[in-house]
């Protein structure tokens, strides 16, 4: 039986459409797990979708349906990207999935029953954007240490797992298995941050919304992400503490657990815990990636930076993308992405030395011998000898590099090679060589060698490169290809019958494709409204304005106006040393976790009025589209501040 290797991603939150720096994660696993099956390792290869918790019943909530509905189109469409770009998983698992929910339910009675949950009080800060509770110690710059978002005082009552119980036995784990990290860097993260200032018991569920697993013994709670999103990876195999499934028992513990850089502590620190307390064994090994950055930023929607991997695979082929996003991104560094180093790298790489070179061996295969080329008797030498070497040098630096899941240099290795054979072509001169028939058994053998070397070229790239690596078989004749060990031999074949020659990638204009692009993907632009629609706003003079006077303020508490579904009612600190109450009509739009804590401007003279039953003492600047509200912050402006 074939040694079976079993790999995941971290499962994509079904918040929003992901971007091309989130799409890293699949692709580099799919490259990881289509390199082993090449190998002949038995793979499972698991990914899926993050679809409970806060912001997606905040999300549902502003665009009017249930949560269940939102995450089934949002899962949709992040299967439909993964689809895109010619991912070859084993499930797509969905924590909304019925045996998931039932497992994760299981899982946490489990470790209350055994005494590794237990109910308290959660106090301290939170970041919203990302879930996650944090001491004061752990912020950076009083700010979230994953997002660098500002965070809110929480208080809450929740059930906690006994990090602190494992720490010991934790620490052991890294030190007894000292390849569990890659890149190695990360294990001194972990144990600078997290374990030698001691862990803190980690808070695993909520009493502030609904939308997630309840806890069966306590349906005011439900479960809290990391044990809900983290169980994925085994659940996903048929684990449940009452009896697992063959599937589990044959493939856990995995091998590899594919993740971002910014997620590396829950991975490393709180799920090996998870699964000490059960009684499991922990993963092989967990790959901590970096980061692909737009420019030099994060992207972010907010900042216009955003590219989204299936609009570019449907202009420039998913094989582009692959390409652009293991070739690009090095080991242990964020790499980046703008359209104009895409273009750059399409054509250097694709459009040139790739396909230039499979394109004008094969026409010259076909040209000079009606596509049939027969290896030649006498072994390499000269110059055929010298590139012999070096294919089998790039094979050995190919397998040790990928099995290090060192992408960008395995890919760079790869390329090198194809350069090569350019200079080789070169070298050679084979259209000299075609003008003297004494010259054709010479031709011949240059013609083997190049079209020996693409072979080996399509192997090396299936990992990477599926689609082009099999278009690239075809020419040689090779339909049936498969890629497998084996074939990584030099100068296997005995001969080649080649096909019609095809572009592979046509190359891109670099100085107009960028511009393309842009006009293609600009926002829509609404058009100007018609005369007998332009709505006339009463203006005032500078002395009306001068009459409002605008503070900022601190949320220091908010909580629903009863028999008011639109209606919170929120206390202020603005300066004054006297507590401030106002009614806003934003319920809809936050909940009160999500204001306080915040710093909003109000108007702060205006007349007070009776709101339900509440005495409104100002107004709250929010800013409403017609189809949501949103409140303005101004969280780094001291309360009592005015504004001009």
């Amino acid at each position: 039986m074939n040694e079976k290797f079993y790999i995941t991603t971290a499962i994509a939150y079904a918040s929003r459409k992901p971007h091309v720096g989130n799409t890293y994660d699949i692709v580099l696993a799919d490259m990881i797990a289509r390199y082993k099956r090449m190998m002949g390792f038995d793979v499972y290869f698991m990914t899926g979708s993050d679809e409970h918790g806060q912001k997606i019943e905040e999300y549902a909530k502003q665009k009017g349906v249930a949560p269940k509905a939102y995450v089934d189109e949002t899962a949709a469409t992040i299967r439909r990207v993964w689809d895109c770009l010619n991912v070859t998983y084993d499930r797509f698992i969905r924590t909304t999935d019925a045996d998931h929910e039932a497992a994760v339910a299981a899982i946490f009675k489990k470790l209350y029953d055994q005494g590794d949950i237990y109910k308290g009080e959660y106090a301290g800060k939170y970041c919203v954007p990302c879930e996650s509770f944090f001491t004061a110690s752990q912020l950076v710059d009083g700010k979230c240490p994953d997002c660098g978002r500002d965070v809110i005082d929480a208080k809450e009552e929740a059930y906690f797992l006994r990090l602190s119980k494992y720490q010991d036995r934790l620490m052991a784990y890294y030190e007894q298995n000292p390849d569990f990290f890659r890149p190695e860097s990360r294990r001194a993260e972990m144990i600078n941050n997290f374990l030698k200032p001691g862990l803190a018991d980690l808070c695993v569920s909520r009493s502030s919304f609904k939308w997630g697993i309840p806890v069966t013994f306590d349906p005011d709670h439900v479960i809290y992400v990391w044990i809900d999103a983290l169980s994925n990876y085994i659940t996903g195999l048929g684990y449940h503490p009452d009896g697992s499934g063959d599937l589990y028992k044959h493939y856990w513990p995995a091998d590899l657990h594919v993740i971002g850089k910014d997620i590396v502590r829950f991975h490393t620190v709180y799920w090996p815990i998870i699964l000490m307390a059960l009684g499991e064994p922990l993963p092989k090994q967990v790959l901590g990636h970096p980061w692909l950055l737009s420019g030099e930023d994060k992207m972010s929607k907010s900042k216009g930076n955003v590219l989204y991997a299936d609009e570019l695979a449907e202009r420039y082929g998913t094989d582009a993308v692959r390409h652009y996003l293991l070739s690009q991104i090095p080991f242990a560094q964020d790499g980046t992405i703008t359209i104009e180093n895409f273009v750059n790298v399409y054509n250097a790489d694709l459009a040139n030395t790739l396909g230039n070179l499979v394109n004008r061996t094969v026409a010259m295969a076909g040209k000079y011998f009606g596509g049939k080329v027969s290896r030649p008797a006498a072994p390499p030498a000269g110059v055929d000898a010298d590139l012999t070497a070096t294919a089998r040098e790039t094979v050995d630096r190919y397998v040790a590099l990928m099995d290090e899941y060192r992408n960008a240099d395995a890919a760079a290795a790869v390329f090198n090679l194809a350069k090569r054979c350019n200079k080789y072509i070169d070298e050679t001169a084979p259209w000299a060589l075609a003008k003297n028939e004494a010259d054709r058994p010479r031709l011949e053998a240059v013609l083997y060698y190049l079209l020996d070397n693409i072979r080996l070229l399509s192997v090396l790239l299936t990992p990477f490169l599926p689609e082009t690596a099999q278009k690239i078989a075809c020419q040689l004749g090779l339909a049936d290809h498969t890629a497998r060990q084996e074939e990584l031999a030099v100068n296997a074949l005995a001969g080649y019958a080649v096909g019609t020659p095809e572009v592979l990638f046509a190359r891109l204009d670099a100085e107009k494709e960028p511009a393309a692009w842009a006009a293609a993907h600009a926002p829509a632009e609404h058009p100007a409204p018609k005369a007998e629609n332009v709505v006339t706003i009463d203006q005032i003079g500078i002395e009306d304005f001068a009459k409002v006077e605008l503070r900022v303020a601190e949320v220091t508490a908010c909580e629903p106006v009863p028999k008011a579904d639109k209606l919170l009612k929120l206390t202020l600190n603005d300066g004054s040393g006297v507590p401030r109450t106002v009614a806003s009509g934003i319920a809809r739009y936050y909940t009160p976790d999500q204001l306080v804590g915040r710093h909003v401007i109000v108007v702060a003279n205006l007349k007070p009025a009776v709101l339900r039953g509440v005495e409104s003492r100002g107004m709250i600047l929010a800013a409403d589209n017609g189809d949501t509200v949103s409140v303005i912050f101004a969280d780094d402006v001291q309360p009592g501040s005015k504004v001009r």
